[in-house]
This record gives structure tokens, C-alpha cells and sequence, in this order.
């Protein structure tokens, strides 16, 4: 039995549904990487309506970092589209409160924090294309290690769309120099959940000094031939939170995903 067999996600193969219902239970309460393979994850952000125009314009504007899945009706905490039936306040292992740009607190339950005049916005996510790379040859090492990806924020700046604006925030995977034009070739194929890497190679050249300290999840190894390879990460909005201040916001903890129903194969371009 090799590695990644040994380390397997006990949650592989079940099914979005089966998933989301023990999240809500909270009997699931961490980081879902390498769960129901083939489904596509995602990233949360709710904003009050007042800023909902500029979050929609920030997302049009940066594709690569916040590609839209789905946009709820106003006070609608029950999705339509990506994860029907879902809902989205007590459906993500856990959750983080933002007022004026500030970390309150995390909970694995936001009911208690609902307003009816709240917009979730639901962004892809980089945990979809794992599978992907996997059944490609290629190791994942958040997955064989069974940890959170290490995210970093970046010196790049998003492009600014009425109050938002801040810096990128990018998920980081070692990849073997033989390997690397595969990975890009696979990725690239996945546009609604980030698509082709941002950077390749040296860290500092995008403001990251130290990649053994990653700035969210965790730090993986880097093996003797291999490159970290960086993608955009859904975690940007919440730098873009951070910098713009909006009164309050909702957002799921770095590597604590929604699991939708929507397949891999079907945002395949």
C-alpha cells in the first residue's frame, strides 16, 4: 500500500450530500481537502446588499482569484444552483465573523449571525482540481499528508471594484520539474475553480519570504526536484475584507469548504 493509500480521505467517496448533512451535525468540523472526489468545493463570501454590487464587480474583474459559482437571492440562506438545498449557514465546517474588517470570531454554525439583507456569493475552489491531479500521476501533498493546503498573501494586487480591493492570496502544491507542464495542462482546463497556476518557482518574486510559514493553512514538504507551483486562491476575499473594511461579513475558515453538487467534469472546459 503506498502513501497516498495509507493517508486516503475517509470521506473520498461519499457523496456531497452525505458530507454536508454530518458538517451540519457537526460531526465533521475540519479542512475537507481530499473529500468526495470529483466534485468541485467552494469558497464563501456574504456581504449586507449594500455592498453586493461591488463584490459581483470585484468577481467579474478578477476571475482568476473569485470565480462565481452561484449568487443567493437576498436573505436566502438556501442555495438554488451549485449545493441545491444546501444551507449555507450551517453547512461549512466552520466559518469565520467579520465586522469593519476584523476577525471576531469563528463557529462552526452562522446561524446566530443571519440578516435578512445578506448576499452569499459562492467561488470556486482549488480542492476540485485535486482529484484531477491526482488521477493525472501527480502528488498532492496536502492530501498524502492529510492537512490543510498552505495559502500565502501575495504582493500582487486585485483590480478594484467600488469599496474593494486588496492583495491576492494564492494556494501553494510542490510539483516535480518533469511534472510541471502537466499540472499546468491539467489546471488549465478548470477556469471556474482558479484554472492555470499564477506563479511558478521563486516565492520572494510574488512577496512571499518565507514558504515554510504559510499565512493560512499549512506548511507542507518540499522534496529534493520539486517547485512550489502557485494557483489563485478563494481566499482573497478575505484579504479584500481585511483592506476594504466592509461593516460585516461572513466567510468560510481558510480550507473549510462548501462541497457542492456540482462535478468536476462539468466545469471542464
Amino acid at each position: 500500500m503506498n502513501t497516498a493509500e495509507l493517508n486516503a480521505n475517509p470521506y473520498k467517496n461519499w457523496t456531497p450530500q452525505e458530507v454536508r448533512a454530518l458538517v451540519r451535525a457537526q460531526k465533521i468540523t475540519g479542512q475537507t481537502s481530499g473529500m468526495c472526489a470529483g466534485y468541485a468545493q467552494a469558497n464563501l463570501c456574504v456581504l449586507p446588499k449594500e455592498y453586493a454590487y461591488d463584490f459581483l464587480l470585484f468577481c467579474q474583474r478578477n476571475p482568476k482569484s473569485c470565480p462565481l459559482l452561484e449568487v443567493s437571492d437576498e436573505g436566502s440562506r438556501i442555495l438554488k444552483t451549485s449545493a441545491p438545498g444546501a444551507d449555507i449557514a450551517t453547512d461549512i465546517p466552520k466559518y469565520r465573523i467579520w465586522k469593519d474588517g476584523a476577525l471576531v470570531c469563528e463557529t462552526p454554525d452562522a446561524s446566530e449571525f443571519w440578516q435578512n439583507n445578506l448576499v452569499s456569493f459562492i467561488i470556486g475552489c482549488s480542492f476540485s482540481f485535486e482529484s484531477l491531479l491526482i488521477d493525472a500521476g501527480i502528488d498532492v501533498r496536502n492530501i498524502n499528508q492529510n492537512c490543510n493546503v498552505p495559502m500565502y498573501l501575495t504582493n500582487i494586487e486585485t483590480e478594484r471594484a467600488g469599496i474593494f480591493g486588496g492583495k491576492l492570496v494564492v494556494s501553494m502544491r510542490p510539483i516535480p520539474y518533469n511534472q510541471i507542464v502537466k499540472a499546468v495542462t491539467v489546471t488549465s482546463r478548470m477556469p471556474r475553480v482558479h484554472g492555470a497556476p499564477v506563479h511558478i518557482g521563486n516565492p520572494e518574486a510574488i512577496g512571499i519570504h518565507d514558504i515554510s510559514r504559510p499565512d493560512f493553512g499549512d506548511a507542507v514538504e518540499i522534496r529534493p526536484g520539486e517547485v512550489p507551483v502557485f494557483w489563485c486562491c478563494g481566499v482573497t476575499p478575505q484579504s479584500v475584507v481585511m483592506s476594504s473594511k466592509p461593516s460585516f461579513c461572513i466567510t468560510h475558515a481558510p480550507g473549510n469548504m462548501l462541497i457542492t453538487d456540482l462535478t468536476n467534469a462539468s466545469l471542464t472546459d
